[in-house]
């Protein structure tokens, strides 16, 4: 499997240094952050998922622990907007040029606002997919904020 995508060309691009990590890939598994720390063996606190997410109409990336849901709440003021929703999945699949279960915060083809979730901050390391179906990275969370020009915000439910 090729490990080229937008999103480490991205990496490549932004002088980041990453690892990736590949896994057998299973569509019909419900939560596929999880599959994924379970395939490569890490915490799913340290996995980390990207939701995509329309904030009064406008659409905005997400990135949090696959073990957590989002606070639409927050997420909501996180961008500074007064009500969010999940993106349509066929709609973030054309923005983002990534098929679900393999959307990247890097290397999307329309870029738009990123927050991660400030917990995840407190890892050395954390695990993103890699910009398709069964390839993830493995890189600091400070780099993935930096190189999306995002920031780490609360944006978990509690």
């Amino acid at each position: 499997m090729s490990t080229k995508t937008p999103a480490t060309q991205m990496l490549e691009k932004a002088k980041v240094g990453f690892e990736t990590r590949e896994y057998d890939y299973n569509p019909g598994h419900e939560g596929k952050a999880l599959q994924a720390a379970e395939a490569i063996g890490a915490d799913p606190a340290r996995v980390l998922k990207t939701l995509m997410v329309e904030v009064d109409g406008k659409p905005c990336c997400t990135v949090l622990a696959a073990n957590h849901t989002l606070s639409m709440k927050r997420v909501a003021s996180a961008f500074g907007g007064k009500s969010a929703e999940m993106m349509d999945p066929v709609k973030a699949e054309r923005l983002t040029g990534y098929h679900t279960g393999g959307i990247s915060p890097f290397g999307q083809r329309k870029r738009c606002p990123t927050v991660f979730d400030a917990g995840v901050m407190e890892f050395d390391t954390v695990v993103i997919n890699g910009g398709k179906r069964g390839m993830m990275v493995v890189l600091a969370p400070a780099d993935a904020v930096a190189v999306t020009g995002g920031k780490a915000l609360p944006l978990i439910a509690e």
